[in-house]
């Protein structure tokens, strides 16, 4: 291919994958399978290899690259980035209107456009050309910090305009044809948060690893974009609503209605936003927007009313640093205060105890709390939380209502400081903190709290795959005092079976059969299926590479443990702990009567050095040919090498089949290995990994 064609083809993959993005990220409609847009990006990433010096910033591939920041540049912005004045009913905003009337009487002929108040971090985007060149936060209006390297790793901004093949507008309301698409140079108003749904899955994905969570989004969003690493901020599930042009040359819309339409027509998301033609209608809104607050994505604490001429904003002016053309007409409070009765604690699957506001009954947003959240007891610690404090409580949305910290100008001198407890709630046996982490934990698998947790756990897909035995069987049996931990699950008769609701002589028959084969499972599949605290599939692995079966294992010492690579003090500590636990030690004895006792070959009596993936990490995505999930990932087991579930730097090759995920795209972006399984079957015949 000639240098031109080369060039041109560049150009269309770049233009394509914006438009691509933009499709699945903002309009959530994608027309193009995954893999076809991973090939792409694949094609994109070998022709830049080549011509390194044709790299640009506004290239698909280049959402996260920049090194980390040794500190924030200010930014001085080209316009005040202002703040609104706050209404928080109908009668203060009639009291709005009439100020603005008495400065221009025009006012009573305006239009109206609401949009959701959203809350999150206020940013600030820069385009020349139609290029993404600079991002900052608001700052205090006037001079912000330059994060432009965190924004490129939001896949709603984009880093183009417009996006895609677009070349006009189609609503004829906002601008006319003749306009110019593009100006030489924008600048935009957005604001980036996390979405609720996002929110939620990253505190659980937080708390199953012992990690600190976060309170509420609009902080976690905020804490994000200013990382001083952007592969951190990566990491995060940030997203972007633009709804303001702060800037620009040429010619551009003259009101709200038309900004929204034309930041739209060039990739931009917007918000769901209205437009009324009078005050009246705006009010008459307010109550239907209440209503419907819980449906919206995000947290937001009420509407902004604008009024759609943008010239008539401008000469209303600013007072102070509000400008007098739009204002906020907020929510009922979602923020109360009430008294903090006691603090209960919650054991979960792992044995994590999560701390819990018990409160007196307080009303938020129409729903009557009694309870709430409180994180961890390091928040408790952290904000001085105390029994009998008057504290800050909000609920936003479907979210479970949390406390934000304590009223401390509210104390009498009778409130008690709080310590996490020493035994289970529940048990009564010890439990274990380890340094480091945030999460306190119960240890003992026996732990009533922890029983169905624990059995739906044992008995799944990727632990001992007990087929048919689903949650509601799981809670049947623990109900009749069927099952008093998952040992017991290997002597249940056909006749116990027989008594549980929904049960005849097949179903009894193929669940015990089901139990019966899953004895045959691999030391491995058993390991993880334990439950014990850091130990997944990956870990569960090493540890049947090391030790051929669970006598081997339980005598293994901390020095032992913590040779296998991947094994650190923590996850160490917590094997030893749970090997060490007498009521462990009983559900292992009856395992073992049982004849649910694997051993295996020990891999690495054979030196490490001759098995040809030794050292190596792979992840598996999409559907192969050749090899089931468990069969693919054994088969690398078995040649020495790791198989873990997300992409990292440190990941050597990533095995895909059809249909891939996100994982394919991630190695794209970090620049790992991509292979077929046929690649992966020549690795281990010919030893060769270059």
């Amino acid at each position: 291919m000639s240098e031109t064609d080369l060039r041109k083809r560049l150009n269309e993959l770049r233009r394509e994958l914006h438009y691509h993005n933009y499709l699945y990220f903002v309009k959530n409609e994608p027309k193009i399978s995954d893999y076809e847009y991973d090939q792409m990006m694949i094609e994109l990433r070998h022709i830049e290899a080549e011509r390194p010096d044709w790299v640009t910033p506004d290239s698909p591939t280049q959402r996260i690259g920049a090194p980390p920041a040794e500190g924030f540049v200010k930014v001085r912005h080209p316009a005040p980035i202002l703040s609104l004045s706050n209404a928080f009913d109908a009668q203060e905003v009639r009291a709005w209107f009439e100020r603005i009337y008495k400065l221009d009487p025009r006012v009573a002929r305006a239009d109206y456009v609401l949009e959701p108040k959203i809350d999150g971090l206020t940013v600030v985007l820069h385009y020349r050309q139609g290029v993404f060149v600079q991002g900052a936060t608001r700052g205090d209006g006037y001079l912000g910090e330059d994060i432009t390297a965190n924004l490129r790793t939001i896949r709603t901004l984009p880093l183009r305009i417009p996006v895609g093949q677009k070349t006009g507008i189609r609503n004829e309301e906002s601008l006319s044809e003749s306009r110019p698409l593009i100006p030489d140079y924008l600048v935009v108003r957005g604001e980036v948060f996390i979405r609720l749904d996002d929110f939620e899955k990253l505190n659980q994905k937080l708390e199953a690893t012992g990690e600190r969570t976060y309170v509420n989004p609009r902080n976690t969003a905020s804490g994000s974009l200013r990382q001083l690493d952007p592969s951190i901020t990566a990491q995060r599930p940030l997203t972007l609503l633009c709804y303001a042009i702060v800037a620009g040359e040429g010619e551009l819309p003259d009101t709200q209605w038309g900004s929204l339409a034309y930041l739209r027509s060039l990739g931009f998301p917007v918000p769901q936003a209205e437009r009324y033609a009078s005050l009246d209608a705006v009010i008459s809104a307010y109550s239907q927007w209440v209503e419907r607050r819980d449906e919206l994505p995000y947290e937001t604490d009420g509407l902004v009313v604008k009024i759609n001429d943008l010239r008539l904003q401008s000469d209303l002016g600013v007072v102070g640093r509000e400008p007098r053309g739009s204002i906020a007409f907020k929510f009922p409070a979602r923020e109360v205060t009430t008294r903090l009765l006691d603090i209960g604690v919650n054991v979960g699957r792992t044995g994590v105890l999560t701390p819990y506001a018990i409160l007196e009954p307080v009303e938020i947003g129409g729903v009557t709390v009694k309870q709430a959240t409180l994180h961890n007891f390091d928040f408790i610690a952290d904000k001085d939380i105390r029994v009998g404090d008057r504290v800050h409580v909000k609920r936003a949305g479907d979210v479970i209502p949390y406390v934000i910290g304590p009223v401390r100008s509210a104390r009498t001198g009778v409130e008690r400081p709080y310590l996490p407890p020493q035994t289970c709630p529940v048990c009564r046996e010890p439990v274990e903190h380890y340094e480091g982490e945030v999460a306190w934990y119960c240890v003992n698998t026996a732990c009533p709290e922890q029983l169905i947790r624990n059995l739906e756990h044992f008995v799944a897909r990727h632990a001992m795959d007990i087929v048919g035995l689903g949650i509601k069987i799981v809670e049947q049996l623990v109900a009749e005092g069927l099952v008093g931990d998952f040992a017991d699950l290997y002597t249940l008769r056909r006749a116990d079976l027989l008594k549980l609701e929904g049960f005849a002589d097949k179903k009894a028959d193929n669940l015990l059969a089901a139990i019966q084969e899953s004895k045959s499972h691999s030391l491995a599949r058993l390991i993880t299926a334990l439950g014990i605290r850091g130990v997944g599939e990956v870990v569960a692995a090493d540890l049947a590479r090391f030790f051929p079966d669970l006598d081997t294992l339980a005598k293994a010492t901390m020095e032992d443990l913590e040779r296998i690579e991947g094994i650190g003090p923590n996850i160490a500590q917590a094997i030893v702990d749970w090997f060490n636990r007498p009521a462990n030690v009983r559900v292992l004895g009856k395992l073992r009567a049982a004849g649910v006792w694997p051993r295996e070959k020990i891999a690495l009596e054979k030196p490490a050095g001759a098995l040809p993936l030794a050292g190596l990490t792979f992840v598996v995505t999409g559907t192969l040919a050749g090899f089931t999930r468990e069969g693919v990932k054994q088969f690398i087991q078995e040649h020495g090498g790791k198989v873990t579930d997300s992409v990292s730097s440190k990941t050597d090759f990533v095995v895909v089949g059809e249909n891939p995920g996100s994982k394919l795209t991630k190695a794209q972006e970090l620049g790992v290995q991509v292979i077929g399984e046929d690649r992966l079957r020549r690795l281990v015949e010919s030893g060769e990994i270059g």
